[in-house]
């Protein structure tokens, strides 16, 4: 590995792959000023650090025929890329030197003191059950490879049966059936080259078939297989896959009624949880990831097929990716299998180079033509205009006025500021009235909306006008008091505009340096994207008055938001293609452009497409391309409920959702043709475009717009991010248009959009974690195959040194051994259909017997938050307090999506969902589908043997601690570490390996001190402070330039991290005492008070990784360990076996832990909320919303499964009866009866020990009319039983 990279002397760019890479350090760097410095040095440099923060360097050098300029330029760049940067030299020799920064340049050393409970309840558990020499022996690292690799191997032929395809043997198919659809297949333009397609697949091992949307090859292919097989009496097996569960049962259905069969027979289908095969099945349709199952149990499991099938490659799923690579190795050991690629839109080239020269079949479309609207045709022809269109060409003759004030105002300050340097002054605080948070009833979610400019009354414009130019012109920072006085008696935006300079308050105080009141002011909801009438936004005021600090800052938040994702904005867009616009139509696109965000959906507009398309012609179905399931639902209740020309016409109209989580039966309504003179809207993410065909679509309405997962390596975050789609997309959407005849297709994108879309998509393997994808990989690969070898073999291989950064996480969160084989969590880590960090967060949950709270927490942060984002002011400070309330004093976002998702639960049960989603800023899809896949990792578990049926382990018992929120934090703590960071209380700083300064995340509700309306000037510094212990828990870290953000944050005590933090296995010499590490250099900066006068010689140090020392009393640092080793001892008995019965010891461990978690919470004085572990109510039919066509996703089941589901969760639903214990078979009367959910009356019955001070938090789910209290569960479920019995 070499040491040092040099940067060649002014040589721009890199290899040909890099093109992407520029894009990304393009986008990236773009807010970074390179003013002064050639473009071509700025790309060079930019590629640069990038190949060397990817690649293994551990230092790099820039030339000295660098100007300070250019080196000014690159230490800003490798701040933002978290890169250590140097100039060294001088003069003419002078050179700058990049490293990356040393994880273990710091140790946080934490004091940590038991208190008295603790000790006594260790000591009782220790001297009961001491810890034995076996439990410490294998609790110490590994020095060999062990038998892991036999153990996997095993565990690959044995146990993986539950995502597993069928067996069977080939046979010879019977003669097709006649049936109705035989006149439309010869219409096909796939059964042109059957012939050819055929013979093909004989003469190679590997075919690709590109056939454009419509032309028929995803169910003809199949079928001439099997027909060429019956003539010529050769048996054959064929399993063909898609993407989605969807379009698997569909085609699986379609070809058995082209072929006369029922589903089940010759044709069948298999995914997730549900299964239509026999013996006598030869043609399988099944999703990517149950032919991965099955080849997890290893490759002799193909033995028995004689053709694949992958569909839809083009979609480069990271499944179908992984199958490519699965499969072109299996093929060199089975000579009897056909692998054939089918695909609408792909890169051939691609694939022919991977499979190496494979035959290529193209299959022409079908004939009908479609007529193509971008977004200049659609707002000339439908007359479009939006208030706000309106409104920005009115405001563009005011600015032209404000630009001349502006400048006078710029001038001053220039003049001002040279040779002037002042301090400053702190603000004074307003009222105590406006600070302090009401406790009581709803008034926070009634905020009065802000009024618009317009509505003020002229006092309060002078007044207003008045502050900002006193501000800007004499520095007099005291008119910030009235100001925020006045936006917040008097309901002023706090993006009120100067009405002569057109400049914010926002602005202002950038450009004057005022760093505490720019914080004030975000964190009340003032936008950095506003721009003053010379187009400047609150950055440029700050870059161009030389506020260093302020720019920092707002970069940050800006990155923070996830603003700036799309690629260049489509107004500069439309200036650059001036030439090819008319006058009319650049002046449509511009006033469009500037009066909405091109990052969201206009829905809007689609109404009003769909309402002229409505009235325009009397038939056809309207598909509808939506981003994703928050989109879709809010235009459905635009479409049902809330536009009169619709919703008073409901019986003309059907509206079906088409997304992925919803069940089948739901979806096989969709293909349905609807009843003469009813239209069909169809409102669909991507699943449309390819692997579903709707026949009698006729008008496409593309928004233009995908939801992609994206991960960034360097902060470890995943972000679900809206996208443009790519070229091949938006063609494929058009063809939807033109199946049975003429279509029209509108895209609400201009031609020039379209022109710069990439070609196609990137695949998931370069976008998503890599973690979950490397555990896929020791299970498919072969056994002495190293991860980054394996992943290196796809058809676009993600960087080496990602996989690598993939690999050392999960040997930090031990779900890999150093010999990169699966451990016993990694094993269990495999199963279950999250990440693996949030899947150690259940599995922790379910030892710790707190399962309902931790699955809540960890399927909401799997899904996108839950909390919206408002766009208006007033609405953004109300959205924060309303994530307070639900936080109730506790000191965690974690707390606040728990109660949300519940308070949600009760209002869905209780029918006013809608309106509670409103009032509380909540995305109703985000919540169901956190409801559905809650539902899915139950299943797991119940599949692993975690939760049993009935007995010990149930849905009862691994729920014994759920209101105990002490316990659930430390399964938090074990699925988020090393997401760790460290209170440093002499700088009133967070800390963290990397970073030696962290932020609060501006949506968390640390961002502003508790309690208090407006955040105060140094509001970062006074929530730090407010903190009650010295360590919290995050869930992802952002960066931006100079600044890394956390969000979703909980406080965690000492005693937590020590128990949980940290590898299973510790090395020997973990704990020292205390004479091994005297003048070791460890600092006892942040010793708690009572242990200030004690020396460090009476203290022991107790190691759990390079940066996590903790610093205690030698009795309890012992005390600590062996609790930890009997815990770990336990948790590795339960992965080994998660069925085995619960022994005494293990059950006297948790309890011991249990009491110990208590007493340190309550030693640090945090809150214990009741109701927390309150369990999800079944939702019954007559709570779905509205009929069935619009009923919500993932909430309805088989009959059988809903009598065998218990009411663990809300999303099975159970069928409303007068008396549900009576119409129940007996067997599962007892279960109901015992485990189902309160009704509102029996929680008033309910009693459960709670501390007192948590009464005072009401719960955010309160009806209008019930008053909630928040009890516990236990004495509610027994005195329903009775009532029932």
């Amino acid at each position: 590995m070499s040491r040092h990279g040099r940067v060649p002397r002014r040589q721009p760019g890199g290899a040909a792959g890099d093109g992407a890479a520029a894009a990304a350090v393009r986008a990236r760097a773009e807010p970074l000023g390179a003013a002064g410095v050639d473009e071509v040095v700025a790309i060079a440099a930019q590629l640069a650090l990038e190949r060397f923060r990817s690649g293994d360097e551990a230092e790099m050098e820039f030339p000295s025929s660098f100007t300070s300029t250019e080196r000014a330029f690159v230490h800003r760049l490798c701040q933002s890329l978290g890169l250590v940067s140097k100039s060294k030299g001088k003069g003419a020799n002078r050179y700058l030197t990049v490293r990356k920064k040393d994880v273990s340049e710091a140790h946080a050393v934490m004091t940590c003191d038991l208190a008295l409970c603790t000790k006594h309840a260790v000591r009782s558990l220790i001297q009961r059950f001491p810890v034995t020499n076996k439990e410490r022996a294998e609790l110490l690292p590994r020095t060999e490879r062990g038998s892991a690799c036999a153990v996997e191997s095993e565990k690959k032929e044995v146990n993986k049966t539950s995502g597993r395809l069928n067996d069977g043997i080939p046979q010879v198919p019977g003669k097709r059936g006649e049936s109705e659809f035989d006149s439309f297949r010869q219409s096909l333009p796939v059964l042109e080259k059957q012939e050819e397609i055929v013979q093909t697949i004989k003469d190679n091992k590997i075919v690709l078939i590109i056939g454009e949307t419509g032309s028929g090859k995803t169910t003809q292919i199949p079928q001439f297989i099997l027909d060429d097989c019956y003539k010529n009496g050769t048996p054959c097996r064929v399993f063909c896959t898609q993407p989605r569960r969807l379009a698997a049962v569909a085609v699986a259905e379609r070809v058995a009624a082209e072929r006369r069969e029922k589903i089940g027979q010759t044709i069948g289908y298999q995914i997730r949880l549900e299964s239509r095969v026999s013996p006598k099945t030869l043609v399988t349709f099944c999703t990517n990831d149950m032919l991965l199952g099955t080849l997890m149990a290893g490759d002799s499991t193909l033995s028995t097929v004689t053709h694949v099938i992958v569909d839809e490659v083009h979609e480069r799923d990271r499944f179908s990716d992984f199958l490519l690579i699965k499969l072109r190795d299996v093929l060199q050991n089975q000579n009897n299998l056909k692998l054939i690629l089918s695909s609408a839109a792909l890169d051939a080239n691609l694939f022919i180079r991977y499979f190496g020269s494979c035959p290529v079949i193209h299959i022409q479309g079908r004939p009908f033509e479609v007529k193509e609207m971008f977004l200049e045709d659609i707002l000339r022809s439908t007359g479009y205009t939006s208030k706000e269109m309106v409104k920005y060409k009115e405001k563009k003759q005011q600015e032209e006025k404000q630009k001349n004030t502006l400048a006078e105002w710029c001038s001053a300050q220039d003049n001002t500021n040279k040779g002037t340097s002042r301090r400053q002054k702190s603000v004074p605080r307003t009222n105590e009235e406006y600070k302090r948070l009401d406790d009581g009833g709803d008034t926070v979610f009634n905020q009065l909306t802000e009024k618009d400019v317009n509505c003020l009354e002229p006092w309060i414009v002078k007044e207003m006008d008045s502050c900002l130019s006193d501000i800007w012109l004499h520095k007099d920072i005291d008119s910030f008091a009235q100001l925020l006085n006045l936006i917040l008696t008097e309901n002023v935006s706090v993006d009120y505009r100067h009405s002569e300079t057109g400049a914010t308050a926002l602005m202002i105080s950038s450009g004057g340096g005022f760093l505490s009141q720019v914080e004030q002011l975000i964190s009340m909801g003032a936008s950095i994207h506003c721009k003053s009438s010379n187009g400047w936004m609150a950055v440029d005021w700050a870059r161009h008055f030389g506020q260093t600090e302020v720019v920092h800052l707002l970069e940050s938040y800006s990155a923070s938001f996830g603003f700036g994702n799309m690629d260049e904005s489509s107004s500069s867009l439309v200036q650059k293609s001036a030439s090819d616009l008319s006058a009319e139509d650049r002046e449509l696109l511009t006033a469009y452009h500037h009066s909405f965000d091109d990052e969201k959906v206009d829905l809007d507009l689609i109404m009003h497409l769909l309402h002229s398309i409505c009235h325009s012609s009397d038939a056809g179905a309207i598909l509808i391309f939506l981003p994703g399931y928050d989109e879709i639902v809010s235009l459905r209740d635009r479409i049902v409920l809330d536009d009169k020309r619709f919703s008073d016409n409901a019986h003309r109209y059907q509206v079906f959702v088409l997304h992925s989580s919803m069940q089948t039966l739901d979806q096989k309504k969709v293909l349905e043709s609807p009843p003469f003179g009813i239209r069909k809207i169809i409102l669909s993410t991507n699943i449309a475009e390819t692997s579903i065909t709707v026949n009698d679509v006729v008008f496409v309405i593309d928004s233009g717009k995908v939801k992609e997962k994206s991960f960034d390596a360097l902060s470890c975050a995943t972000v679900l991010k809206m996208g443009w789609i790519s070229k091949a997309s938006a063609i494929q959407r058009k063809g939807r248009a033109g199946r049975c005849q003429p279509g029209v297709c509108f895209h609400l994108f201009s031609r020039l959009r379209f022109q710069n879309m990439l070609e196609f998509q990137s695949p998931e393997l370069l976008r998503l974690p890599l973690q979950e994808i490397c555990l896929y990989t020791k299970i498919l690969a072969p056994i002495n195959c190293p991860i980054v070898d394996f992943l290196m073999k796809a058809p676009d291989p993600p960087p080496a040194v990602t996989v690598r950064n993939a690999v050392h996480m999960l040997k930090t969160i031990d779900a890999l051994d150093p010999w990169e084989d699966l451990t016993e969590l990694g094993y269990q880590l495999t199963e279950l259909p999250v990440e693996p960090h949030l899947g150690k967060m259940v599995l922790y949950a379910v030892v710790l017997k707190c399962l309902d709270p931790v699955l809540t927490i960890a399927c909401a942060l799997a899904c996108q938050d839950p909390f919206v984002l408002p766009t208006l002011a007033s609405q953004k400070r109300a959205a924060v307090l309303c994530r307070k309330r639900f936080a109730a004093g506790t000191f965690s976002d974690h707390m606040a999506l728990l109660r949300a998702f519940q308070a949600w639960q009760k209002a869905r049960s209780d029918g006013w969902e809608r309106a509670f989603c409103e009032k509380n800023f909540l995305s109703r899809a985000t919540m169901e589908i956190i409801a559905g896949m809650r539902t899915q990792v139950l299943g797991q578990l119940r599949a692993s043997g975690f939760v049993r049926a009935r007995g010990g382990a149930d849905i009862r018992d691994v729920n014994t601690n759920s209101e105990n929120w002490a316990v659930i934090k430390g399964a938090l703590v074990a699925g988020m570490y090393p997401n760790l960071v460290h209170v440093d209380r002499d700088s009133l700083v967070l800390t963290e390996p990397k970073e030696k300064k962290v932020r609060f995340h501006p949506t968390s509700v640390f961002g502003q001190s508790q309690y208090e309306k407006i955040a105060p000037a140094n509001g970062q510094a006074a929530a730090i402070q407010a903190l009650p212990t010295d360590w919290l828990i995050y869930d992802e870290m952002t960066r931006a330039h100079k600044t890394a953000n956390i969000r979703c944050c909980s406080v965690v005590t000492p005693v937590t991290v020590a128990l949980f933090c940290g590898p299973a296995r510790l090395q020997s010499n973990a704990l020292q005492a205390s004479s091994s590490f005297q003048g070791g250099g460890v600092s006892n900066d942040s010793s708690d008070s009572e242990m200030e006068d004690r020396t460090s010689a009476d203290l022991a140090l107790l190691k759990l990784d390079e940066w996590l020392h903790l610093k205690l009393d030698p009795e309890a640092a012992g005390m600590l360990l062996q609790l930890r080793q009997k815990w770990h001892s336990l948790f590795l008995r339960r992965m080994r076996a998660p069925s085995k019965l619960w022994s005494q010891v293990d059950e006297t461990t948790v309890r011991a832990i249990t009491a110990v978690l208590s007493a340190e919470e309550q030693s640090a004085g945090l809150q214990q909320p009741s109701g927390i572990g309150q369990r999800p109510r079944p939702v019954t039919c007559e709570e779905l919303p509205l009929a069935s066509t619009w009923k919500s996703t993932s909430s309805r089941k088989s009959s059988t499964e809903t009598e065998l589901s218990d009411s663990s969760h809300a999303e099975k639903v159970s069928v409303k009866s007068s008396s549900p214990a009576l119409h129940q078979p007996k067997k599962y009367k007892e279960k109901d009866i015992l485990l189902s959910g309160q009704s509102s009356d029996d929680r008033s019955a309910q009693s459960s020990v709670k501390p007192a001070e948590s009464s005072s938090y009401s719960s955010p789910c309160a009806t209008p009319s019930s008053p909630v209290s928040g009890k516990g569960l236990t004495a509610g479920l027994l005195a329903k039983g009775a009532k029932r019995s």
